[in-house]
């Protein structure tokens, strides 16, 4: 089986390389072509038609997503299955600023190359469309919403990459994120002829604002808290009748986010209340779950990525943790995701400098590397039966959460 496996990992090894000109040019495209949350109806197409052209059988606009697609490798036979994952929305303003482009084309790669291979490998492979990661638009996490719907049931495992300012496996869980968008409402009058009339809905929302920002330095050094306004008035000379924000509350695990999730609602509530307005509220989207990560999973895509030149065991050059619908994978299937240096920490994230680096050469190896070492990933997933019942023994031992968020 070693010596099988071997030689299907160079198959699909030669099959990326072959293509990289078509997967850097996709990925490329999409930096020029940036499209949001739930609305990236041409990435999603452009991948999806790849994939027909590789025999895959191809479910689009799943889930209740317009974009979102299920796309199953041909040749695929009963037995263990693992998903190759697929993100492609940008972000406002900064477009390709998480790097998206490369996790879609990283992950294209992976599909193009175990396709000419599956009809020899035991089990099956799905490459798996997930829109708006990203919670720039409402109801975002599409991870969540292809779980509810039961594309991630039956698998064995999910993999995918993310480009990064470092190589490394992600063991680390990220944070519960949970999003609240609120609107304030009082009376509109004139600013200077008679604002006595009015009830100013920018006050209310101000006093929320100064309120949670006195509501930081008493929380856990792991929460976060950040909204922004999305209505702050029409005009200054009109007291503000109506006023709104997003927010994200975030946290190391679900209870913790649940309480600071409450009590920013009563921040919200005692600017409505100095203010003589009313607040309501929702939450925008479904709430993002820690990462539960896999060891196992992750020793395997550790040894295929330094096969190919990344060594993902040096020293983390910066600390800090984000939020992602993976986390919600996690809780769900065993999962793992790798990180791939594309820039240096002089480019932050969420940024114009990440998305510049994207389409750099460095930028392009990762999408080689990614594509190269996830199907090699797959292919070892699929063919070592001891090294999945360990990922299946990790996973099942995990605190992980269940039911629906």
């Amino acid at each position: 089986m070693t010596d099988l496996r071997t030689e299907l990992k160079d198959l699909v090894r030669r099959e990326i390389e072959q293509n990289l000109a078509t997967l850097i040019g996709i990925s490329d495209w999409m930096y020029h072509n940036p499209e949001i949350g739930l609305q990236e109806f041409q990435a999603s197409e452009k991948l999806t038609d790849v994939m027909a052209e590789y025999g895959a059988t191809i479910q689009r606009g799943v889930a209740g997503m317009p974009t979102a697609f299920v796309a199953d490798l041909p040749g695929g036979k009963p037995g263990p299955r693992i998903a190759i994952i697929a993100e492609y929305d940008a972000l406002p303003e900064v477009g390709q600023g998480c790097g998206h482009n490369i996790i879609a084309t990283a992950a294209l790669g992976a599909a193009m190359g175990l396709a000419r291979v599956t009809h020899r490998l035991p089990g099956s492979v799905v490459l798996l469309g997930t829109p708006a990661e990203e919670s720039a638009v409402p109801n975002a996490g599409g991870k969540i919403h292809m779980i509810r719907a039961g594309h991630f049931d039956n698998l064995d495992a999910a993999i995918m990459i993310h480009p990064m300012t470092e190589d490394r496996i992600d063991y680390d869980s990220s944070l519960v994120a949970k999003g609240l968008e609120l609107t304030f409402r009082g009376k509109s009058a004139h600013a200077a002829a008679n604002p006595h009339e009015g009830v100013n809905a920018l006050d209310a929302l101000i006093v929320m604002f100064s309120s949670v920002g006195l509501l930081r330095q008493q929380i856990r050094g792991d929460a976060r808290i950040h909204g922004i306004i999305t209505h702050g008035g029409t005009a200054p000379n009109v007291i503000p009748a109506m006023t709104a924000a997003r927010f994200r509350i975030r946290a190391a695990d679900i209870a913790y986010a649940e309480e600071l999730f409450k009590r920013v609602i009563a921040c919200a509530e005692a600017g409505a209340l100095a203010t003589g307005c009313t607040v309501e509220w929702h939450e925008y989207m479904p709430a993002y779950l820690n990462m539960v990560p896999n060891q196992a999973l992750g020793q395997a895509f550790a040894n295929n990525l330094k096969s190919v030149g990344r060594d993902v065991n040096k020293p983390q050059a910066r600390s800090g943790a984000g939020s992602t619908d993976l986390g919600n994978v996690s809780h769900h299937v065993p999962a793992i995701c790798a990180y791939l240096e594309i820039c240096g920490t002089e480019a932050g994230w969420h940024s114009t400098a990440v998305a510049d680096a994207t389409i750099t050469a460095k930028g392009h190896q990762a999408i080689v590397d990614g594509a190269v070492a996830m199907a090699m990933t797959a292919i070892d997933v699929l063919c070592d039966d001891d090294m999945r019942a360990q990922a299946r023994r990790e996973f099942d031992a995990a605190q992980r959460f269940v039911g629906d968020v």
